[in-house]
């Protein structure tokens, strides 16, 4: 099988999550938390970093060069994260309709579920930012 390439979000950090397979159908991605990912002196790791690796996620899954969020729904945080653990998140695409693409993604920590969300994109045909002409 045919190895794929990244073709979207080529500038994410890797310290943010950590692209490691793409398929047909999704991706994974492994976020590795650190000391400044952390709220407070227990070590409990902001949900912005665990939701920014899901969306990273959905947005390799969908693997297009100009694809964006436009919302997020039925996500849940089941279980906290803490400096030095590693999360995998498993990328699935559900739903394809033309430009919508809608992406189920399930972050893990040792088998154990600590989120789960919907993520719907859209794929433009030039970049969010540039001005159409």
């Amino acid at each position: 099988m045919e190895k794929k390439e990244l073709k979207t979000h080529l500038k994410f950090n890797p310290k943010f999550g950590r692209l490691v397979e793409i398929t047909e159908n999704g991706a994974r991605v492994i976020l590795e938390t650190t000391e400044d990912m952390a709220v407070d002196d227990e070590g409990l790791v902001h949900g912005g970093f665990t939701f920014g690796a899901a969306d990273f996620c959905a947005m390799a899954s969908v693997n297009e060069p100009y694809v964006v969020l436009v919302r997020a729904y039925n996500c849940e945080f089941m279980a906290p994260v803490k400096v030095g653990d590693v999360v995998e998140f498993t990328g699935e695409i559900i739903l394809k309709e033309k430009r919508k693409v809608e992406v189920k993604v399930v972050g893990t920590l040792n088998e154990i579920k600590v989120f789960e969300g919907i993520f719907g994109c859209v794929v433009l045909d030039n970049h969010v930012l540039k001005k159409n002409k």
